[in-house]
């Protein structure tokens, strides 16, 4: 047998042994995150967090960030991504027709949504923007659109004009601005904003505690992986580096998060007939 034909056999034996190696990849699952922030902002946040759940479970988690809600929310209602991030009111409007399980959740402080004010208005009460424009980040954002446009209109019987700013980055901002006398986002987005931006705003109203936002995942997520995805974001409050992750992203005391318990009272609310479609 002639050399090249040795060559020839010997590169085959090779190939027919390295490429079932070759071609074992991680299954990639998309991750939706509902957007809050900005695109970039966003993606700061979360990025780590879908690298070390990665490289925890052993899968590739690809994040997804969306530009606005109705983007995020036209996916998730379609059941594409296999995890999102979202919030308590889409939660429940995804459990029965899309069957979204929520897996995790944080276990501190309770979400409210927040009406905020220049530090130097007059506005003393919420009857002092009777008549007035107000800034919301999207129609359907739980408390910071859906029940604070509830409140303000059944509860407190205020008349105002929403206008949509998309995100709640934006609605302190306007705000600041003099672009819109109020805005309302929510004490988590607030709170994690900047120092300059929370020393111009006061909060001059709140909605009652709501249940916090979940990590949920689609029914055509495995059970093995979903305990693998729970698994790893309690494990993360073990480290410095994990905790840093976990306070980005809005959950600095993750627990493990029940349908029936935490959501399903949410539908008792009635926020359906605010939701936009």
């Amino acid at each position: 047998m002639s050399a090249l034909h040795i060559c020839a056999a010997l590169f085959a034996a090779v190939s027919l042994w390295v490429l079932p190696v070759a071609a074992e990849t991680k299954p990639a699952y998309t991750f939706a995150v509902v957007p809050q922030l900005p695109p970039l902002a966003a993606h700061r946040a979360w990025a780590p967090f879908a690298r070390r759940l990665s490289e925890g479970t052993g899968t590739e988690i690809r994040l997804k960030i969306y530009q606005t809600l109705p983007e995020f929310e036209n996916d998730v209602f379609k059941g594409i991504p296999d995890f999102a991030f979202m919030g308590p009111y889409e939660q429940v409007r995804a459990f029965d027709p899309v069957g979204y399980v929520p897996l995790v959740r944080d276990g501190g402080d309770p979400l409210k949504g927040i009406l905020v004010v220049r530090k130097d208005s007059p506005a003393k009460t919420v009857r002092d923007l009777d008549g007035m424009e107000i800034a919301f980040p999207a129609p359907n954002s739980c408390a910071a659109s859906l029940y604070m446009r509830a409140l303000l209109g059944e509860k407190e019987k205020l008349r105002f004009t929403p206008r949509y700013v998309v995100s709640h980055t934006n609605v302190y901002r306007n705000v600041i601005l003099g672009m819109a006398r109020a805005g309302s986002g929510a004490n988590k987005t607030f709170e994690r904003d900047t120092p300059e931006v929370r020393a111009e705003l006061r909060v001059l109203y709140e909605t009652p505690d709501m249940v916090t936002h979940p990590l949920s995942a689609h029914p055509r997520v495995s059970l093995e992986l979903r305990k693998s995805v729970v698994e790893n974001i309690l494990r993360m409050t073990g480290d410095e580096a994990g905790r840093r992750i976990l306070n980005e992203v809005q959950m600095p005391k993750p627990v493990k998060a029940d349908y029936t318990r935490d959501y399903k009272p949410l539908e008792r609310l009635g926020l359906d007939r605010y939701v936009v479609r």
